[in-house]
């Protein structure tokens, strides 16, 4: 059975720090694209980053780049986004993402399991 679960959401003042984590299990992380996406109340589920089997590229939404870092740790079957400079627009639940799709890094029908999401917070 895959699983996916994200930790490390919270509460933080604007301008602050928060990492995420996701860790997998019931499959190979390896062989696996990650990626976060994240859902604010009201709207639709967006692309925030993404990073390839290999670890070896990433990609980012043009309203994290800069601020935000995601890695993973294929041995740890962990993935992690690194988020600086928050700001209140980046208020959303936060879902971790599996494919092994070669489509779209972007969407969300390119990836074949999800976590149950981790709530973040930012307060002006």
């Amino acid at each position: 059975q895959v699983q996916l679960v994200e930790s490390g959401g919270g509460l933080v003042h604007a301008g602050g720090s928060l990492i995420l984590s996701c860790a997998a299990s019931g499959l190979t992380s390896s062989r696996y694209r990650m990626a976060w996406f994240r859902q604010a109340r009201g709207n639709e589920r967006e692309f925030v980053a993404a990073v390839t089997a290999s670890g070896v590229s990433t990609y980012y939404a043009a309203s994290v780049r800069g601020r935000f870092t995601i890695s993973r740790d294929n041995a740890k079957n962990t993935v992690y986004l690194q988020m600086n400079s928050l700001n209140v627009d980046d208020t959303a639940v936060y879902y971790c993402a599996a494919g092994v799709g070669s489509g779209r890094y972007y969407g969300t029908d390119n990836y074949d399991y999800w976590g149950q999401g981790t709530q973040v917070t930012v307060s002006s």
